[in-house]
């Protein structure tokens, strides 16, 4: 399963590798890129099982948060100041309407989500303004430094963003799961955030769209693995996970802060800890993950069995470790990799492409962490 290097800008993938970006790939990284590009731009995919989502071929890019008067009582109380996300108390009016707002359930592979049909058409348009020549951006040059072309591809873009920012708000609202409410939430914010470094913008605020395309790569590969039927094949298999130690009280979707806004203990690890797995598994980052398991040499349906445990035993360690955080949104997104890491694993004897959206979703949600955590080193 051949890891293109991601495209500096997040859409429009080739089909050859599912929750992979295009371009050239590089040798034993199965779903990390290198440093500051972008992971995760899912395959579109074969035919599709059913009629609820109508995924153009070529678009892509991938909540939240629970409880209200209850998650008080389980004395959740939250600062931006600690890294530990923003402090979302007295919300009570605008987070009655929140679907999710009861959703106190651990984190699992999502089998039915209603906001999927409403996030493709804002997503396509989205991706379409990437073409403009910002995808092909060397982020490492500030903006003191760009051409006029260069300022018009940035400030497009930044539109862009804010545009679909402002979209996803009634899907993060109308969302019954909390996990999909969070990232629709931390695009939201993230968007918002680049496009508004964009006049005085740095290399360092690349991570800030980083985080955002993560989190609506991981909606996308979500919502795929529920179309292709994967999600709904797998998903019953995972053994339920934990329920989960912390929840964050909702706060407006129209106004979301970020979930990391000082480095949170478990950055170090979970980088550490992906570059261990990236190694492990890197045999397998060179199958081709259009061959489906029927179609296997012995040999590499021996990659595939090595891979199994290795796969595994990463999905519990990530899990560990947003454990290990006071940090809810990080708790549930490390939970969420890993219970989709397990899915794409239970799937591995009878593997079809299809199934690799299972693995983008946990990839693209990883990377949120990392990316996130990047953003207030830098």
């Amino acid at each position: 399963m051949t890891m293109p290097p991601p495209p500096q800008g997040p859409w429009h993938p080739r089909p050859p590798a599912p929750g992979q970006p295009p371009g050239q790939p590089p040798q034993g990284v199965p779903y990390g890129p290198p440093p500051g590009q972008y992971p995760g731009w899912p395959l579109p995919g074969p035919a599709k099982k059913s009629n609820a989502l109508k995924w153009a071929l070529g678009a892509i890019t991938l909540i939240a948060v629970v409880a209200i008067a209850v998650a008080v009582t389980l004395a959740l109380t939250r600062s931006g100041s600690d890294g530990r996300g923003p402090a979302n108390g007295g919300n009570s009016g605008k987070t009655s309407t929140i679907a999710s707002a009861n959703d106190t359930d651990p984190v699992a592979v999502i089998t039915e989500e209603p906001t999927c049909d409403k996030f493709t058409p804002i997503n396509n348009g989205y991706a379409d303004q990437g073409k403009n020549g910002w995808n092909d951006r060397d982020p490492s040059i500030p903006a003191t430094d760009w051409t006029p072309d260069q300022r018009a591809q940035y400030t497009a873009m930044g539109t862009a963003m804010r545009n679909a920012a402002d979209q996803f708000v009634p899907l993060a609202k109308q969302t019954p799961h909390r996990v999909m409410r969070e990232l629709y939430e931390q695009f939201i914010v993230y968007a918002r955030t680049y496009a508004a470094s964009i006049p005085t913008y740095t290399p360092s605020d690349d991570q800030l769209a980083t985080v955002a395309t993560n989190a609506s790569s991981a909606i996308y590969s979500i919502c795929n693995a529920i179309s292709e039927g994967s999600a709904s094949m797998w998903g019953p298999s995972v053994p339920t996970a934990a329920p989960p130690a912390h929840i964050a009280v909702p706060s407006d979707p129209a106004d979301p802060q970020r979930f990391l806004t000082a480095r949170d203990p478990i950055c170090n690890d979970w980088k550490a800890r992906w570059q261990r797995y990236s190694t492990d598994a890197s045999a397998w980052g060179s199958m081709d993950p259009q061959k489906p398991a029927s179609e296997w040499t012995p040999e590499q349906k021996a990659v595939y069995d090595a891979v199994t445990p290795v796969m595994s035993a990463y999905a519990d360690d990530i899990e560990q470790l947003g454990q290990r955080s006071k940090n809810p949104i990080i708790q549930d997104f490390a939970v969420l990799s890993a219970q989709y890491t397990r899915a794409y694993v239970k799937g591995i004897p009878t593997y079809v492409p299809s199934d690799a959206h299972l693995a983008a979703t946990a990839n693209a949600t990883e990377w949120v962490i990392m990316k996130a955590c990047q953003a207030v080193e830098d």
